[in-house]
This record gives C-alpha cells, sequence and structure tokens, in this order.
C-alpha cells in the first residue's frame, strides 16, 4: 500500500518566487490563486518605458523591489523566452521585438477593434482628418486604432500610447457615460499634472464639463496636452450601457476654429459611436 501523500511538505516544498509576497497596490496581497512569479516578471517588463528603453540589472532591481538573486533569474528566464536582449558591451537589458506580439494578438483578437474598424475607415476618408479608437483602463484610455491625417500633429501618438482621461476628449467621453458617482470616484484616484497653460486640473471645473459633455453627447478637448490641438470624441457603450470605448476625432486649431470642430464633426463621431455601440 502506498504511503499516504504529506500535503504539508507539498505546501513547504513551493518555490519562494512563488508563495513570496510582493510589492506594489495592484500585487495581489493576500490572494490564494496569485502566482507571484508571473506578476514579478510582468514587474520586471514593464520597467521598461520611453524614458528607460534599457536598463542594467541595477537599475532594473530598483524599479521592482526585486532583490538581486530574483532581478538575475527573471531576466535570464525572460531573455530564454525571446522577450528580453542583453548588450555584451554595456550589460543593458532592453525589450525585444517579441514584446510586441501580445498586444498584437489583443488587436487581432478583439471584436471591439473589428467591428469599429469600418466606421474607423469610413470617418478617416470622410473628413481626412486623424481617427482614433479608445479603451479605458482606470484613470487612462488606451488608443487601440488610430487612423492618421496628412496634417497630424502628433506623431508620437502610436496603438498602446495611454493618456490621462481629465484632459483628453475619448477620456472624457467615458466619463460622461458613467454614473456621477464613478466618475467622480476616478477623478479623485486621478494624478493631475498640466501638460501646458491649458490643461484643466481643477477637479469641479472638470466635472462640469463632464456633466455638459452628459448632455451635449460628445465631449471636446483643445490644447490640453498639445498646442494646436482640438479633439471631439463620443463614447461606445456597451449591452449595459456602460462605456466601453471612445471614437475620437482630432483636427488642427490651424485650420479649424474651435466651434468649426463642434459644428463640422459633432454628427460624424455621434453617430458613428451610436451605430457601433448597436452593431
Amino acid at each position: 500500500m502506498k504511503e499516504p501523500v504529506d500535503l504539508t511538505k507539498e505546501k513547504q516544498s513551493k518555490s519562494p518566487d512563488d508563495s513570496a509576497d510582493v510589492s506594489g497596490e495592484n500585487s495581489g496581497r493576500g490572494d490564494a490563486l496569485m502566482v507571484r512569479s508571473v506578476e514579478k516578471a510582468f514587474r520586471v517588463l514593464g520597467a521598461f518605458n520611453s524614458d528607460q528603453s534599457t536598463l542594467s540589472l541595477s537599475q532594473i532591481v530598483s524599479l521592482t523591489d526585486l532583490d538581486m538573486s530574483a532581478a538575475q533569474r527573471f531576466t535570464h528566464t525572460l531573455m530564454k523566452l525571446g522577450f528580453l536582449a542583453k548588450d555584451p558591451v554595456t550589460r543593458q537589458f532592453e525589450l525585444t521585438a517579441k514584446t510586441l506580439d501580445l498586444g498584437f494578438h489583443y488587436v487581432r483578437a478583439n471584436k471591439l477593434i473589428d467591428r469599429a474598424m469600418p466606421y474607423l475607415q469610413h470617418l478617416s476618408k470622410e473628413t481626412e482628418e486623424t481617427i482614433n479608437l479608445t479603451v479605458p483602463d482606470g484613470t487612462e484610455i488606451v488608443f487601440v486604432s488610430r487612423f492618421l491625417s496628412r496634417h497630424v500633429l502628433n506623431t508620437d501618438v502610436i496603438i498602446g500610447t495611454r493618456m490621462p482621461c481629465y484632459c483628453t476628449a475619448p477620456g472624457l467621453a467615458i466619463l460622461s457615460r458613467l454614473p456621477e458617482d464613478e466618475a467622480q470616484a476616478i477623478l479623485d484616484q486621478t494624478h493631475f499634472r498640466s501638460f501646458n497653460a491649458n490643461t484643466i486640473i481643477d477637479p469641479k471645473v472638470i466635472m462640469d464639463d463632464i456633466r455638459r459633455f452628459r448632455e451635449d453627447g460628445y465631449a471636446t478637448a483643445f490644447e490640453q496636452v498639445y498646442h494646436g490641438d482640438g479633439s471631439i470624441a463620443s463614447a461606445i457603450t456597451g449591452p449595459n450601457g456602460r462605456p466601453i470605448a471612445a471614437i475620437n476625432i482630432a483636427a488642427s486649431l490651424a485650420r479649424y476654429s474651435r466651434e468649426d470642430i463642434v459644428s463640422r464633426f459633432s454628427p460624424y463621431v455621434i453617430a458613428a459611436s451610436r451605430t457601433i455601440s448597436k452593431a
């Protein structure tokens, strides 16, 4: 007869990387199903950005709160999997093109993007202006599809770019379709900063704008992030009426007045958002 398995010993034999607690607000502390090693691997990948495209091992340790031994194991594993590369001379790590795979699979598999694509193409052709599809993520919006105009002002905005909700037309359009207490909760969690002198950072003023946008059915933002940029957006809703995305038209204020942007483009974004919502 086989001896009974000692479950206590099995639990004690787990890797420290799987059982150790992790720091950070969204670390999953106390979540029995949370695989800590997976969270740590993504923490390493998330340490890289446009301002820090290459990192030394000690920098990764500092940015991720991992110890040196753990950072070595995770960077080695991510290199073996093809997500990190290491310069043999500088010994700096950087992301590889393979990290694009997850984003590519998201775009290809996302039903909302697929559903919206014909309408984005139509708006691009009809208006000859930049057309964006964005989705909400916490206090931010994420650009998931983008058709550029030949008059485009902001070439640094690409698919995957994140921007705050409070100072962007798509973000404000999404907030305007939420119950006011939920929109207020998002503003309460927001870290406000001025991109330029036109950025509105007063939560009371922003909430007043959200109420007005709720009545109008569209939201606007003028030069709040980029000088000379005007944007108008309308939220796309799901079957339950909650906002799941926003479609916006961005145009240069050198070519249109603020009033012209509203009068010319508001019918387009309202019609497109309603049609996509029903599709």
